[in-house]
């Protein structure tokens, strides 16, 4: 061949390489679904090279591996090279590589990195292999691997080369792709910061007045003020807005452009919104412009923050002060009256018409001593001081002492009690769980008809023995639920029968007596006339196993030594930790105490606590993070302690792992009482045998005993990750699992914080079982939480879910 043809066929090769190229990238622009964009780039890396195998890995911050892909690979292959220790340590040095790399014998080149017994899970005698780097902006991000080309030859500089030039290609479309994809994540979490906030949000365009955005707390303060089913925007036209210092503007009489062109910032002023038909909301008002640059007003930010609870939480504050005046003003109108009567006509009055006077008085201040001894309880659980000295008790007595107090009264009910047998000692204090029960009857016995049946009953429930109080009577309002165990709720209205609690204080009281002893309480109904069921829980008073924090192996053992258990607190408040130190040392644990986050590591690996008791604010640090990293080195449970006790804010910390969550103030019993109930369900917790029978959902079947799975009658092939995963979802349903969840109970607390292992296995399971994520039958993501089961059809055998 002369120097012309030879130079020709060159050039023509270079074209076609680089036509390959051009393609290859336009492909992967194609889209910016940060996935897509990985899958396609690793394919076209295959493709472009010839290659057999490949597989892809991206770095983060600190250089260690943030996601891993395969493409080529069964299942099986990849786990065996990525997730095995010695596959792990070699991809972890593939990651030093800053140049392309190109090897005739991959199993003999990593027998000179040090791994002599290595071999490779797919099915070739040599495998050839090229690595290249992916740089963007001069910053290692990551590295494409091929191996073994489909005609079986070497692979040559040319398809280094090429393999170079389109890593560098991919970095940046990934870079763009993963941009996209943390804008959009940004965006989700703002808008869901927006509408979870208990504070109203709406946006306006200041040149058109128009409503840009409002959230979720804004419609439900103006939802009052709509008009059947008109949108809220509707009420921009027909408004009235009267200010602090009186002025009234009417949004149909003054443009809202018009208003808000004028810029005027508002800071916490009380504003009412009114409808024409006179219906108004009371709302505290912010107002902030937002200027361009040139210092042009774009767009104003209002927020509503609604004032009908206060108000609300006024009018029952001045409503108690009157009850309570009433309840002490008419025990002592009785007990005045006997007094002067017995004074006036002491001398002429035999003993036994003196008498029924004595007993006026006697009973009057009886009764002012228990209103007394009620309102010292609120105060106490109120500053955390409530006393309850819990100890081994026979719950079957404390019911029948409350039973034969009810049956004394005159109570005109009859009292079923219904009690499981072989129910297990519970810690109770006996006088104050009495107590919880007389106010749960009585309270039953107020809202019934005479004759009306009440029902006792106990059962156990996992590490607690609930006891349940059921009546059949006036039955309590859905919207009237939640605001029962609040002080000064009467619940149903303000009218009182005989025997309801006529201070408010009662269900109050049941609350605080029951989380004193680390319980919880609850209430039921169907609705009005269907009756009411209250629950409470005590904690079984069996003793306490010290479950040993997970080794780093998955072959994890329960262990029942009675050794101290040591319980680790990091508070940056001194009193608070002084106060959680005494409260261990008396309840018997040894307190390891810090009020700095960055010495937690180092307690951790010297000490071994059996459980961690969090802040959810630290000086430098999250508490919701530095969960995270103890849970990364050892598998304990963690409860939080903070004084931040709103709803949102403790359902966050529990999905994201938390045992369970205290609020401050708080008893030293409640404290000791919810670290037993963490650490019985941490031992239960501890892999076991496997549940029998089986779980059915749709098409999808589960046998727990042969540990198959298959769908619509068809096995299903599954690694065992796979299937371990499938399983914790399952046992679990309807739970949402959150990825350290996953990764702490199936790779291990070592693996706790590379997310990218359950999303990559639960991509593959899905493509197994027929699974799609936009519609999904079996597994459902929930944005921001994790995975959970779809709701189950059907249930065959005996599934036991732990809580976990």
């Amino acid at each position: 061949m002369d120097q012309p043809e030879q130079l020709y066929q060159e050039i023509e090769a270079l074209r076609e390489r680089l036509s390959r190229l051009s393609q290859a990238s336009l492909r992967i622009n194609e889209s910016l679904d940060f996935d897509t964009v990985l899958q396609g780039a690793l394919d076209s890396a295959r493709s472009l090279t010839g290659a057999r195998y490949g597989v892809m890995t991206l770095l983060d911050d600190a250089g260690g591996v943030r996601d891993f892909l395969s493409s080529g690979t069964t299942a099986q292959e990849a786990e065996e090279l990525w997730l095995t220790p010695e596959g792990l340590q070699i991809f972890r040095a593939f990651t030093g590589i800053s140049g392309p790399l190109r090897v005739p014998d991959l199993a003999e080149y990593v027998r000179g990195l040090g791994f002599p017994g290595f071999t490779f899970p797919m099915p070739v005698e040599v495998l050839r292999f090229m690595a290249a780097p992916m740089f963007h902006r001069g910053v290692l991000v990551g590295h494409v691997f091929v191996g073994d080309r489909e005609d079986g030859e070497e692979f040559t500089l040319a398809d280094e080369e090429t393999l170079v030039m389109f890593a560098a290609q991919a970095a940046l479309v990934i870079a763009n792709a993963g941009a996209h994809r943390e804008e959009r994540r940004a965006r989700a979490d703002l808008e869901t910061l927006v509408n979870t906030t208990p504070v109203g949000v709406a946006v306006f365009d200041a040149r058109t007045g128009e409503l840009a955005s409002v959230n979720r707390e804004t419609r439900r303060i103006v939802d009052p003020l709509r008009e059947g089913d008109r949108p809220a925007e509707d009420l921009l036209e027909v408004i009235t807005c009267v200010r602090g210092d009186g002025r009234e503007f009417s949004l149909m009489d003054l443009p809202l452009a018009e208003l808000l062109s004028s810029g005027e910032t508002v800071r916490a002023e009380e504003v009412v919104l009114r409808v024409p038909d006179g219906r108004s909301v009371r709302v505290l008002l912010n107002a902030t412009p937002i200027l361009s640059e040139e210092g042009v007003v774009t767009s104003f930010v209002v927020t509503l923050q609604d004032l009908t609870p206060l108000e609300e939480q006024e009018r029952l504050r001045a409503e108690f002060l009157a009850m309570v005046s009433h309840e002490l003003r008419t025990p002592l109108m009785s007990v005045k009256g006997s007094a002067d009567t017995l004074a006036a006509e002491s001398a002429r009055l035999d003993p036994a018409e003196m008498r029924p006077f004595f007993r006026i008085i006697q009973d009057q201040t009886e009764h002012m001593r228990f209103l007394i001894g009620d309102l010292l309880d609120v105060a106490r659980i109120e500053t955390g001081a409530l006393a309850v000295e819990p100890e081994p008790a026979e719950l079957p007595s404390l019911v029948e002492e409350a039973s034969a107090r009810f049956r004394a009264g005159d109570a005109k009910n009859p009292l079923q009690v219904e009690l499981a047998e072989d129910l297990p000692l519970v810690l109770a204090d006996r006088r104050r769980v009495v107590q919880v029960l007389d106010n749960l009857l009585s309270n039953a016995v107020g809202y019934s008809t005479d004759g009306s049946p009440i029902t006792v009953a106990a059962a156990r429930e996992g590490v607690y023995v609930a006891v349940y109080v059921t009546d059949k009577g006036r039955g309590i309002p859905a919207e009237l639920l939640p605001e029962l165990f609040r002080k000064f709720s009467r619940g149903l209205g303000t009218e009182t029968a005989s025997g309801v609690d006529g201070s408010g204080l009662c269900l109050a009281i049941c609350k605080g007596i029951v989380e004193a002893h680390g319980g919880r309480i609850r209430a039921e109904s169907d609705g009005p006339g269907l009756g009411a069921k209250f629950t409470f829980t005590l904690p079984m008073a069996e003793g306490v196993a010290v479950p040993a924090p997970a080794p780093s192996s998955p072959a994890r053992t329960r262990r029942t030594t009675r050794e101290r258990v040591r319980v680790l607190a990091v508070d940056d408040d001194p009193q608070a930790l002084r106060y959680i130190r005494d409260i261990l040392t008396r309840a018997g644990y040894a307190p390891i105490v810090t009020g700095d986050p960055a010495e937690v590591p180092k307690l951790m690996a010297e000490e071994k606590p059996h459980l961690a008791l969090l802040d959810l604010v630290l000086p430098g640090s999250d508490g919701i993070q530095l969960m995270h990293d103890i849970r990364r080195t050892a598998d304990v449970p963690v409860i939080f302690v903070s004084a931040y006790g709103q709803d949102d804010t403790v359902a966050r910390a529990l999905d994201m792992g938390a045992a369970d969550y205290l609020v401050k103030p708080f008893s030293q019993t409640e404290l000791a009482a919810r670290i037993r109930a963490a650490l019985r369900k941490r031992l239960e917790a501890l892999p076991g045998e496997e549940p029998g029978g089986s779980r059915a959902l749709g098409g999808l079947s589960i046998d727990y005993a042969q540990r198959m799975v298959a769908v619509d009658g068809e096995t299903v092939e599954l690694t065992a990750t796979e299937y371990a995963v499938l399983y914790e979802l399952a046992v679990h349903a309807p739970l949402v699992l959150s990825q350290s969840v996953l990764l702490q109970r199936v790779w291990g607390p070592e693996r706790v914080g590379e997310g990218w292992l359950v999303r990559n296995l639960v991509k593959r399971l899905r493509r197994k079982l027929g699974d799609d994520a936009a519609e999904p039958r079996y597994i459902v993501t929930e944005p921001r939480k994790g995975y959970r089961m779809a709701v189950e059809e059907r249930e065959e055998g005996t599934v036991t879910a732990s809580p976990g």
